[in-house]
C-alpha cells in the first residue's frame, strides 16, 4: 500500500500535488511518503511483535537522512555496510546498540568506528576479515559481537544481480568453513559469537526459498550449540519482494513473521531483520518532465529530463517500474506505446522499451512508481548531471531533503595541479 493518488486530476503524494513539486523544485526529482514510510515500518513491527526482534532497517536501500530519522522514530535500528552508512544512522538518531553492520569490505577504519560507539553487533563475512576485527578490536581493548555470514547455496529466485546466497556468490562465508570458523573465533582475543548471520537475495517473492535457508541455518546453530557456542542471536537478513505491478504478489509480512516464529521458536534467539525495499520501495516515486517525442521507424521514443544517472535500476537489472501521468488520463484517454529513454549517452539509458501507456505530450510530466528504494542512493553525476533532488512529504506539506548541486557545488572537490596553474 502507499499513499500516491490522483486527486483533482493531479498525481498526489498525501496531500501534496506532485506538479507544485517539480515546479517548486524541477526535475527530476525524488517524492517520498511519511505516511507510507511509517504504515510499513508499523505493519512489520506489528508482524513481529511478541518475539524478541530487532528490525533493523538496511540503510542501502535509501540512507537520506531524513527518512532515516522518520524510521528511527518508529523504533527501527539500522542495518549498515560501511563507515558512511554507519555516521549516517548515528546522525539521523539511531542507537549504536540497535545497529549492525553487515558488508565484504570493512576497513579496520570502519571496524574501529563501530567499536568505538558500541554497535549491536559485526556480521563478519571471512576469515580474514575475522582475523582483523580481532586485532583491532583486541588493540582498543575493546570486544566485538560477532555473527558470522554463511552461504547457505540457496537460491532466491529473481535476477542473479541481486543473488547473495549461491555458491560462487561473494557473500557470506562457505558453509562447509563455518564450524571451524567458529573454532577459530572462539580462541581469538577481542571478539566473541553471539550469532549467526544469513541473507540469500533482494526482491524475493516466494517464502520456500527463504525458510530452507531459515531453517538450514538453524540446524547449524543448534550444533554450534552442541559444540560449546553460546548463540543467542539469530540474523536473517532482508529480501521480502514488493510489488513493482499489478501481477507481482510477493508474500505478505505476516506470512513472513508467522514463517520466522515456526523455524525459531523455542530456542531462545533474538532474531535481527534487514527490512529495506519492503519498507521504502514503494514509498517513493520519481518525477520527470517529458522533453521530446522522437519517431522511428519501428517505434516512438519518449525523451525525459531524467537518465539512468538518476534512476539506474532499469539499466543494472531490467527492474520495472509502473510509469504513469502525473496529469490523470481521461477514461478514454489515447494508447501510446512509447520507448521511455533519458539524455545519458548509454544505450542502456533506456526506462522502458514498448511500454503502452496513455499519451503524454512535452513539457507534461510522469511519475516513476516504487522508486523509493535502491533509486536516489544509486545515482550519479554522470555526464556532468546534477545528483537528483530529493522531497519528503508528510500530510499536505513538504520540504527539500536533498538539495539539487549547482555547478560550483559539483566541481568544489576538484582542483588543478600546480602545472597546470
Amino acid at each position: 500500500m502507499h499513499h500516491f493518488n490522483y486527486e483533482q486530476g493531479r498525481l498526489h503524494c498525501e496531500g501534496v500535488d506532485l506538479n507544485e513539486v517539480a515546479d517548486q523544485v524541477g526535475t527530476p526529482v525524488y517524492v517520498y511518503s511519511t505516511a507510507t514510510l511509517r504504515r510499513h515500518a508499523r505493519v512489520i513491527a506489528a508482524a513481529f511483535e511478541g518475539m524478541d526482534c530487532l528490525i533493523a532497517y538496511s540503510v542501502k536501500a535509501n540512507g537520506n537522512l531524513a527518512v532515516l530519522k522518520t524510521l528511527a522514530s518508529e523504533g527501527c535500528g539500522a542495518d549498515v555496510v560501511s563507515g558512511g552508512e554507519l555516521k549516517r544512522a548515528l546522525a539521523a538518531g539511531i542507537p549504536a546498540e540497535r545497529i549492525v553492520f553487515s558488508g565484504v569490505g570493512k576497513t579496520r577504519d570502519e571496524m574501529a568506528l563501530g567499536l568505538d560507539h558500541g554497535i549491536h553487533q559485526f556480521n563478519v563475512e571471512s576469515g580474514a576479515e575475522l582475523v582483523a576485527l580481532s586485532e583491532v578490536a583486541a588493540g582498543l581493548g575493546k570486544t566485538a559481537p560477532v555473527a558470522l555470514r554463511v552461504n547457505p547455496d540457496v537460491a532466491a529466485g529473481g535476477h542473479p544481480n541481486i543473488s547473495t546466497g549461491k555458491a560462487g556468490d561473494k557473500f557470506g562465508v562457505p558453509w562447509t568453513d563455518a564450524p571451524r570458523l567458529y573454532e577459530q573465533l572462539k580462541a581469538l582475543p577481542g571478539v566473541k559469537a553471539v550469532g549467526v548471520d544469513v541473507h540469500i537475495g533482494s526482491q524475493i517473492g516466494e517464502l520456500e526459498p527463504l525458510r530452507a535457508a531459515f531453517e538450514k541455518t538453524i540446524g547449524l546453530v543448534k550444533t554450534l550449540r552442541e559444540g560449546g557456542h553460546d548463540l543467542t542471536r539469530i540474523d536473517l537478513g532482508g529480501g521480502l519482494g514488493i510489488p513493482y505491478q499489478a501481477s507481482d504478489n510477493p508474500a505478505l509480512p505476516s506470512d513472513y513473521a508467522a514463517m520466522i516464529h515456526d523455524v525459531t521458536k523455542d530456542l531462545g534467539l533474538q532474531v535481527v531483520l534487514e527490512p529495506g525495499r519492503v519498507i521504502a520501495g514503494n514509498a517513493g516515486v520519481m518525477v520527470t518532465e517529458v522533453l521530446y517525442h522522437k519517431p522511428a521507424p519501428d517505434r516512438t521514443f519518449m525523451i525525459v529530463d531524467a537518465g539512468m544517472n538518476d534512476l539506474m535500476r532499469p539499466a543494472l537489472y531490467q527492474a520495472h517500474h509502473d510509469i504513469v501521468p502525473v496529469n490523470q488520463p481521461a477514461g478514454d484517454s489515447h494508447q501510446v506505446e512509447y520507448d521511455i529513454v533519458g539524455p545519458i549517452c548509454e544505450s542502456t539509458d533506456k526506462f522502458a522499451a514498448k511500454r503502452e501507456m496513455p499519451a503524454v505530450e512535452p513539457g507534461e510530466r510522469i511519475a516513476f512508481m516504487s522508486s523509493g528504494a535502491y533509486g536516489a542512493v544509486l545515482s550519479s553525476q554522470y555526464n556532468a548531471r546534477p545528483l537528483v533532488a530529493e522531497v519528503l512529504v508528510d500530510g499536505d506539506q513538504f520540504a527539500v531533503v536533498r538539495r539539487r548541486p549547482s555547478f560550483e557545488q559539483m566541481i568544489e572537490l576538484e582542483q588543478m595541479p600546480d602545472w597546470l596553474t
